[in-house]
């Protein structure tokens, strides 16, 4: 058994992705990575282009006699989910990421991965610098800031590409093409507030954490626990029960992640103290108990708070901030009615946090239907304009309408069944994909999405399957023979 990635086959692929886990690269902050793309194409004397927002584009010709070929696009993100558990020090700026193997895995120490999309940027390196495997002219289309809403693909500008068939990388079950994806949009809401002084006697952090989190997409079917909404939940039974003040309130960072950890600082006078402690143990109890067999490492603390919490939230803005977390919606909206166990509709309650006098809450909705997502954006501003809050709906992506007849999907079916004799598994996510994006600004593109297996994305659990990695490349090289 492998002991280093160094040891792993694909080597080339595996190579180019240990440079990835050494460049830090956050959405956001994607110029280093994407200036090892343009080093690498420089070294094998490709041509490149990069586009103002940071996309970056190279083009290989194609290996002799596949001239005529039609062009094929390979395309991955560079940017990955920086997330990481509470208990471990890491500056995702400078500090590389720590990979090991475990078993049949390759995973993070105790921070995400990058997996997702670094595994599929690597094969695409790695078939840049291969010269003896048999393809059409290529373009390699790495985009910037897929996961804060695609805004790289967005930005793509006409006559960037030339190919007429894409393959995304960017897919996490090996076996399975997707061929259809979600659109989605978000919702900001701004709730503001007055402050009073503090006037309890002791501070407290009240934290849930331990939640597994995970992909607000591919995940949100999990039944998994939104730490936010059950802060809230908690926050609510003790506000109808004793008396306290709110200094701030936090949950959540990422808006395509299902929160795992929040927090609140609250005010008490000691001689509560003990009621708090059993109240927030009774009511977490029931969460651990409904949770139990999803959620076995939740946990939650109540500890003293020792630094300055400030000013107090104003109660009558308290009881409405706490109100509207836990009553705006999370979770599963609708199924689809025609292709089973596939989510129509979800909303992902993201991210709470509290500002100078107001307080940032931000949903995530999702859905294959636009009627169907504007209707659930909809509640979520009703239940907002009932507190009075500023609301931005931002502008959202559409989704990937599935294609069953598209000439890429058949030859890709039979080549998989040839090659491993078995069925592909050929669906759709409820997940944004650039391809949505990509496909509305260049019609008549085919197009298909895969890759290995890889489990709890977006989350520090984030892990690759080592064997899948060496299938995928095999695969991949077929198809691009196939398609000469």
């Amino acid at each position: 058994m492998a002991k280093d990635l160094n040891d792993l086959k694909p080597s080339l692929l595996w190579k180019h992705f240990q440079e990835f886990l050494k460049i830090p690269h956050c959405s956001g902050n994607e110029k280093a990575i994407g200036d090892y793309i343009i080093s690498v194409a420089k070294r094998l004397n490709l041509d490149y282009k990069r586009d103002k927002i940071g996309n970056v584009v190279v083009s290989k010709k194609a290996s002799k006699g596949n001239e005529d070929a039609v062009g094929v696009i390979l395309q991955g993100h560079l940017d990955m989910v920086c997330e990481k558990n509470s208990d471990v020090e890491h500056d995702f700026t400078k500090d590389p990421i720590q990979a090991e193997i475990d078993g049949d895995w390759v995973k993070a120490k105790g921070t995400t991965l990058g997996a997702d999309n670094g595994i599929g940027g690597s094969a695409c390196l790695a078939i840049m610098e291969t010269d003896d495997i048999e393809h059409p002219p290529l373009e390699f289309l790495f985009t910037v800031e897929e996961e804060t809403g695609l805004d790289g693909a967005t930005q793509i500008s006409e006559g960037f590409l030339k190919g007429k068939k894409l393959l995304n990388l960017d897919s996490e079950d090996e076996g399975e093409f997707t061929i259809g994806c979600a659109g989605g949009a978000d919702t900001q809401i701004f709730v503001p507030f007055h402050t009073e002084k503090k006037s309890c006697d002791e501070v407290f952090k009240l934290k849930l954490s331990g939640f597994k989190g995970g992909h607000s997409g591919i995940d949100i079917n999990m039944g998994r626990g939104n730490a936010i909404k059950l802060l809230s939940r908690i926050l609510w039974k003790l506000s109808k029960n004793l008396a306290f003040q709110l200094f701030s309130i936090k949950g959540g960072n990422l808006r395509n992640a299902i929160p795992r950890e929040a927090e609140a600082v609250i005010g008490v006078n000691s001689g509560d103290k003990d009621k708090f402690k059993k109240m927030i143990e009774d009511e977490f109890n029931k969460i651990k108990s409904e949770y139990k067999p999803i959620e076995p490492d939740a946990q939650h603390s109540f500890e003293e708070y020792s630094e300055d919490p400030g000013k107090a939230i104003v109660q009558e803005a308290k009881n409405t901030i706490i109100n509207l977390i836990l009553s705006l919606p999370h979770g599963v909206v609708s199924m689809h009615p025609e292709i089973e166990g596939l989510v129509e509709t979800s909303t992902n309650l993201a991210v709470v946090k509290t500002e100078k006098n107001k307080i940032q809450i931000v949903c995530s909705t999702r859905s294959s239907t636009g009627s169907a997502l504007e209707a659930t954006r909809d509640a979520i501003n009703a239940i907002a304009e009932m507190v009075d809050a500023e609301i931005i709906r931002e502008q959202g992506y559409p989704g990937w309408k599935p294609n069953l007849e598209s000439e890429l999907l058949k030859k890709m079916k039979k080549l998989y069944k040839d090659t491993f004799n078995k069925e592909p598994h050929v669906a759709a996510v409820h997940a944004g994909l650039e391809c949505g994006i990509i496909g509305e600004k260049f019609p008549g593109m085919d197009m298909i999405s895969f890759g290995p297996t890889i489990e709890h994305p977006h989350s520090p659990d984030e892990r690759v399957h080592i064997g899948t990695v060496e299938k995928f490349w095999k695969f991949l090289i077929k198809v691009l023979a196939e398609l000469t």
